[in-house]
This record gives structure tokens, C-alpha cells and sequence, in this order.
């Protein structure tokens, strides 16, 4: 099992990045959010989980090791793979997908890629408590920030909708009188604080 790479990035795309670890380069699937943080030429470590199949052996990587422990929940139910538990991670964040479980929301799970209404059904059942409880509710954001077109352009980079809210709002709060680029700029600088 490799549970960990640390290395050199020597490529980054939204949904994959390759390591270079002593000589090897190691391609490693993400999601859209950890891809976002992660910058050709700089030295990162991911956590990873190796999925072993007759034809190929495949590498899921994670910054956020609550995302991988919810990788592996979603591994553990029935009829969800490895392509399917990333694309759930890609739409949802896991407390996103804790709440839409808990409170058997089927439209937020439809927001996965691949995932219908019958699809949704089957998930909220079969997952059940298996995620933990859900985060406690963000507060409120006013209707302004849900509509800002800071919000969309965040989740056009691969940032979750609750992620790109709370940034805004951020932002928005600490510098109301930032033109859309200041602002952008520092919710960007804002999240890549949240993950440490």
C-alpha cells in the first residue's frame, strides 16, 4: 500500500497531478479542490490510497486527510467505486456530503457526476451513518454573497459552493471596498489559509 508521497509537483490538472519522488513520477487522481492548491515545481505531500485492479494499478490523492477518511466510507458501500467516491469528493465537500446523507437531500447528491435521483435514493440509503454526523450549519450568508459572481468564478476553479461562499463572505466583510479582482485575490488567499 502506498499511503503517502512526498515529492517535487512536475504537473497539475484539475483532476490529476504527477509526483516526482526520488526519480519516479507518480501519477496521483484529486479532486478539482486539491488540484487548486497545488502548483507546478513546488514540493507538496499527499495522502494516498492505492487501488489495485488486474489491469492497473490507480493512486487517489487527498491534501485533506478527512476527505480521504470519507474517500474510504464511500469505498466501503456497496456499488461505489473509487471513480464514483472521487467524483462525489469533487462535488461535495465532505460535510456537504455528511449534511446531504443525514437530511436525505437528493438533489445535493445529484450534483455527482453520474448520479441520478434513483442513483441518489440508493446512496442515502446504503451510506446511512456511515459518513458521522453532519458539521454544524454555516451561518447564514445574505442572498448578495449566494449570488456574487466571486462565488461562481470560485467554483469554476474546482472549490466547493459552501467553501466559495464562506470566502467571499470573508472577503467581502474585511475589504468592502475591493474591486472584484482585490476581492478574488483574497478569497483565494483566504482559502489556501482554511486548508493550512
Amino acid at each position: 500500500m502506498i499511503a503517502q508521497l512526498s515529492g517535487n509537483l512536475v504537473a497539475v490538472t484539475p483532476d490529476r497531478v504527477i509526483i516526482d519522488v526520488a526519480g519516479v513520477g507518480y501519477e496521483v487522481l484529486v479532486t478539482p479542490t486539491t488540484s487548486a492548491g497545488l502548483h507546478t515545481g513546488q514540493s507538496a505531500t499527499l495522502s494516498t490510497y492505492l487501488v489495485v485492479r488486474e489491469d492497473a494499478l490507480t493512486l487517489y490523492g487527498f491534501t485533506d486527510a478527512d476527505e480521504r477518511a470519507t474517500f474510504l466510507t464511500l469505498l466501503s458501500v456497496s456499488g461505489i467505486g473509487p471513480k464514483l467516491a472521487l467524483a462525489a469528493l469533487a462535488a461535495l465537500t465532505p460535510d456537504e456530503l455528511r449534511a446531504a446523507v443525514a437530511t436525505g437531500d437528493e438533489d445535493a447528491l445529484c450534483r455527482i457526476a453520474g448520479v441520478g435521483k434513483k442513483s441518489a435514493r440508493r446512496m442515502i440509503a446504503s451510506i446511512g451513518d456511515k459518513l458521522g454526523p453532519a458539521a454544524a450549519p454555516l451561518p447564514p450568508m445574505s442572498a448578495a454573497t449566494a449570488e456574487d459572481p466571486l462565488v461562481s468564478a470560485l467554483e469554476n476553479l474546482g472549490w466547493p459552493h459552501a467553501s466559495a461562499l464562506e470566502a467571499v463572505a470573508a472577503e467581502r466583510a474585511a475589504n468592502p471596498g475591493a474591486d472584484d479582482a482585490q476581492a478574488l485575490r483574497g478569497a483565494l488567499q483566504y482559502l489556501g489559509a482554511q486548508r493550512g
